[in-house]
């Protein structure tokens, strides 16, 4: 494995960059389904959000997506309890409304009407979204943790990857219980073999940009 030693400013670049490339390359109008892979600690919403302005400055309408807005109801993946990794990484996510209400609208047979958020995990109800036209040509951001290995349609996969141990340095002490589910997800996923784009970001302000694997 080869590894760059990049700035956060150059990962935004080149993410833009590529997705630029890829749309140039798709059929006109064709909507693109990014998904921002990363253990929370890795902040994959803080890399959404620094990918909006530079793809809109390239012309792309974007649509940003948390993948915590589609987890499934407290009954059920916290039946086996608050603290279980196995039904973090099993049960939490629902896939299928992720897939229906977004990936498959914004995919290239899909209409471009999307669902925002299913569901306020908070507060247990659903989150009374109303359903968003997303306009031909943009760019789909969609972020959250152990989102790879579950065959969701993609354009473009992006894994920001840690060492275990410095994952359990960043993890809040409450948190530690999800550590197991990170590992089984490492093992059984292999986010780092399978991701479009690997970045390293054991220190957050001196990434690595993954080059060779």
């Amino acid at each position: 494995m080869r590894v760059e030693p990049v700035s956060p400013e150059v990962v935004v670049r080149r993410l833009t960059d590529r997705v630029d490339a890829d749309l140039a390359g798709a059929a006109p109008g064709r909507r693109w389904r990014v998904v921002l892979d990363g253990a929370p600690p890795t902040l994959p919403g803080d890399l959404a959000e620094a990918l909006v302005d530079p793809l809109r400055a390239r012309g792309h309408a974007v649509v940003v997506v948390a993948a915590a807005d589609f987890l499934r109801p407290a009954g059920v993946r916290l039946e086996q309890g608050r603290t279980d990794p196995d039904a973090l990484l099993d049960d939490a996510l629902d896939d299928a409304a992720l897939v229906r209400e977004v990936l498959h609208p914004l995919g290239p047979d899909g209409d471009g009407t999307y669902l925002p958020a299913l569901r306020d995990a908070a507060r247990d109800r659903s989150a009374r979204a109303r359903r968003t036209a997303a306009p031909a040509g943009s760019v789909l951001l969609l972020h959250g943790g152990l989102l790879l290995g579950r065959r969701l349609p993609a354009d473009l996969t992006v894994h920001l990857a840690v060492r275990p141990a410095t994952l359990a340095r960043l993890t809040p002490p409450q948190d530690a219980w999800r550590l197991a589910a990170e590992e089984r997800y490492r093992t059984e996923a292999d986010p780092e073999g399978t991701a479009d784009v690997v970045v390293r970001v054991d220190d957050p302000r001196r990434p690595g940009w993954v080059v060779e694997r």
